[in-house]
């Protein structure tokens, strides 16, 4: 087991590589990108979902596979370090997305949000794949649910800085030009420099494992061994296959609800940059402000009863935001558009979409973190290190799924709204699944 300074060292993981999820794929490049960068908001969220499948198609395909060799073979660490750069390398060209890129431009673009997105998802894998030797299992969930907690810090202290360098100040830090859109496009930079120098308590202070001595070529075919006979032992598992399955399917919709989210609001009202980014900083506040409350109601109902209250609340805020437009709330309600010249969320429908927000921003905490808790009370003891693989391959083995057919119904129906509403029946059928499941270990 870790010592303290160990496992304090692994949460900073989280703190290096949230900015990139909170700046670059959800709250401020990413509507950038939508907005400005591609031709139009419809064709930028396709554009943007076809990114993210690409990507979820990778993890998919090479998680499992990258995961049982490094198993084998021993040490996480490296792999890490690889994947991290990858990361830093994506984050550091998204300084050229200047405003209307077509061509290899705009594909470079893309394939370096690609690269990152797959360096941050891979090392995630191998994060999570180091925890269970760093806390006894029954701390697990408790070490997981403060390594999200401090992810939302991350995020909202970069947020931020973001606000407080380049968008509140006449003249922005580094001689940035507002007009030019730089202020958007550093936050890949940022992001990346973010990455490089916090992440190093994790390589300096956390145990790594021993390595096995194995040749590459034998670590690989061990690790795909053990993989696969991982698998073909899960049916005796039933308890645990359902809650896997289950896992896999709302997970995607989680990660599609926060990578789109920040597009469509965008898209919807035309939000600038310090508009989403209060809008970031409000929903990040409710996401730990869920997790305290979810780790109350954790402790008195138990991990199945908090993900089920956190997917009806997600549903619940999903239908809300996606019944609000402009000119009107609750599909049905006209209201008066927002004003060119209108104050922070002034316009009624505005008003609408954040308590929206609310019940849509709770939830997301105490989804993820009790997640893992319940995977730790779940999984045979003896088996847990491979559970807890198998748990990191449910969260990302369909990741590209949910983002395809969102991308796929926008360009159909050239509608945003309906392509934001494919997260719904992913929400629904993982919540049926979910209710089959049994808390108390019954394999």
């Amino acid at each position: 087991m870790g010592n303290r300074l160990a496992q304090a060292s692994w949460t900073t993981f989280d703190w290096a590589f949230q900015p990139f999820f909170t700046l670059v794929t959800t709250f401020i490049f990413a509507p950038y990108f939508a907005s400005a960068v591609a031709p139009d908001a419809v064709s930028g969220q396709a554009l943007w979902g076809y990114t993210q499948t690409v990507a979820g198609v990778a993890i998919a395909l090479l998680a499992p596979v990258l995961g049982a060799v490094a198993d084998a073979a021993g040490p996480r660490k490296p792999w890490i370090a690889v994947l991290a750069l990858c990361t830093v390398a994506g984050c550091g060209v998204l300084w050229a997305a200047v405003p209307g890129l077509d061509g290899g431009g705009l594909l470079l673009v893309l394939g370096a949000v690609t690269l990152a997105t797959i360096g941050a998802e891979f090392a995630i894998v191998f994060n999570n794949a180091m925890l269970p030797s760093l806390v006894p299992a029954h701390r697990i969930g408790v070490l997981s649910a403060i390594g999200w907690g401090v992810g939302y810090v991350g995020g909202l202290v970069s947020l931020g800085l973001v606000l407080g360098l380049f968008v509140l100040p006449e003249v922005p830090a580094f001689g940035l030009d507002k007009a030019a859109h730089e202020a958007e496009r550093m936050v890949g930079p940022l992001s990346a420099v973010w990455l490089a120098v916090f992440i190093l308590p994790m390589f300096l202070f956390v145990p790594d494992q021993a390595s096995q001595g194995l040749s590459r070529g034998k670590a690989v075919r061990q690790g795909l061994s053990q993989l696969g006979a991982t698998l073909r032992g899960l049916p005796r598992h039933r308890n645990v296959l359902r809650y896997l399955i289950a896992h896999m399917i709302y997970g995607d919709a989680l990660l599609a609800i926060f990578a789109f989210g920040g597009i469509y609001a965008s898209a919807t009202f035309g939000w600038d940059l310090l508009t989403l980014g209060i809008f970031g900083i409000l929903l990040n506040v409710l996401a730990m402000a869920g997790s305290f409350l979810g780790g109350v109601l954790e402790a008195r109902a138990g991990s199945k009863v908090t993900i089920t209250v956190s997917l009806v609340m997600l549903i619940l805020g999903t239908v809300g935001i996606l019944s609000i437009g402009a000119e009107h709330i609750f599909f049905v309600f006209e209201v008066t558009p927002p004003a060119p010249d209108r104050g922070l969320f002034d316009s009624p429908a505005e008003q609408a979409f954040i308590l929206c927000t609310l019940v849509l921003g709770l939830p997301f905490g105490p989804a993820q973190a009790s997640s893992r808790s319940l995977m730790a009370k779940l999984a045979p003891p003896h088996l847990m290190t491979e559970f807890f693989g198998l748990y990191a391959l449910s969260g990302k083995a369909t990741a590209f799924l949910a983002p395809f057919m969102i991308g796929v119904v926008t360009d159909l129906t050239d509608d945003r709204r309906l392509g934001i509403a494919v997260v719904l029946p992913f929400l629904l059928v993982g919540l049926w699944l979910l209710s089959g499941v049994k808390e108390d270990r019954r394999y």
